[in-house]
């Protein structure tokens, strides 16, 4: 009865929850032991919207044939069926330590879905996916800091872990409580520009698309993550790992793949990040990640083995994201006391020297240059 009313107090007020343990999650790694990755169909890009508390993403990664760095978002997010807010998000990643990034992020109005459910709309803003289901277009004039017009289409298939991308939390898993999603667009070519007060820059070149649903409160279904995205000449690899708080099991799921033009090499969940070397943050003590190891295996189709490897220091990080930071101090106090919850996003481009993605492919060797954008998101304990 007590882990009962825990769950109550954690579902309306975001509090920690009780311990349930392993047995309280599903992860989708138990589909991907026997169908490791599915190809998208246009259904799989559908947005969810939940009536559930919930957030949910479209985010777009971009690295120009110039070399910029640039990424645009639209989040959805619902407390408890009683709010809802959505919200856009673009970021310029200044490369000069001196100078700042350019981020703007406006809050939405009069938003809503197509019909269908692929495309989304509110006052001068359009996230649409085409017809055929292999480009998006984003417009977005929400900002004069930084007007929108990108255009992203696939060069090879979408993939999700699994049959159906999801992990399951909950002590009934027939009927869960909460779930988390993720499905991938790992290799795409970019056009278009962000227009700022200096003028437009052209993002023509390659790009990341991934749509994300977390359908629980977000620090209720991870304390950490690391992400990855290379972008090489030939082969790009993309890799999602998160970790559950201890309520969960402190579960790791790993979802990554390897792509290249036309074709999904391999993917699924069989995968391991390991921060090699850290260096403590002096304002919050999270073990910022300073050197890493991303690790894919799997198969091809055809029943080839696969694997690859990126490891190299990350260099000094191109921004910290206090996630709270327009939280007033008492409110952030209550939840950090109450939740547990200290949320800062890391993020890493190495640029003044490549990454090399090392690639195995049946007897096959394959050495790739090319560049990697990372996160390390620490939420909890």
């Amino acid at each position: 009865m007590f882990k009962w009313a825990q769950q109550q107090l954690a579902n309306v007020a975001g509090t920690q929850e009780p311990i349930y343990g392993p047995s309280a999650i599903k992860s989708v790694a138990e589909e991907a032991k026997t169908t490791p990755y599915s190809e998208l169909t246009k259904d799989d890009l559908k947005w969810e919207v939940m009536d559930s508390t919930s957030v949910e993403t479209q985010s777009f990664y971009f690295m120009s044939e110039g070399g910029v760095l640039g990424f645009a978002q639209v989040i959805y997010s619902n407390v408890a069926g009683i709010r809802t807010t959505c919200q856009f998000s673009s970021k310029v990643f200044s490369l000069d330590p001196s100078k700042p990034h350019l981020w703007c992020s406006t809050q939405l109005h009069n938003y809503e879905f197509s019909e269908d459910k692929s495309n989304f709309y509110a006052t001068d803003c359009a996230v649409e996916l085409s017809e055929d289901g292999t480009t998006y277009t984003i417009k977005s004039m929400n900002d004069d800091r930084a007007i929108v017009n990108l255009t992203v289409k696939r060069t090879a298939p979408g993939f999700k872990a699994g049959t159906t991308g999801k992990t399951l939390f909950g002590t009934d898993l027939a009927n869960p409580w909460g779930s988390m999603r993720h499905v991938f667009w790992p290799r795409c070519a970019a056009e278009g520009t962000i227009t700022t007060k200096d003028g437009p820059i052209d993002f023509k070149g390659q790009a990341f698309f991934v749509h994300a649903l977390q359908g629980m409160k977000p620090h209720h279904a991870a304390a950490k993550w690391t992400f990855c995205d290379f972008q090489g000449p030939t082969y790009s690899a993309a890799m999602m790992n998160f970790v559950t708080p201890p309520s969960y099991g402190s579960t790791v799921v790993n979802v990554g793949g390897i792509a290249k033009d036309g074709e999904i090499i391999m993917g699924g969940c069989t995968n391991e990040v390991t921060h090699l070397e850290t260096k403590s943050d002096t304002e919050n003590d999270w073990p910022e990640p300073t050197k890493i190891k991303f690790h894919w295996k799997g198969t091809t189709r055809d029943g080839k083995p696969v694997e690859a490897t990126i490891e190299g220091a990350l260099e000094e990080k191109l921004d910290r994201i206090d996630v709270m930071a327009e939280v007033p101090g008492f409110v952030k106090k209550i939840v950090a006391g109450a939740a547990g919850t200290k949320p800062y996003i890391y993020q890493y481009y190495p640029h003044k020297a490549k990454m090399t993605l090392k690639l195995k492919i049946g007897d096959e060797e394959i050495s790739e240059e090319g560049f990697v954008f990372s996160e390390a998101t620490f939420i909890s304990e």
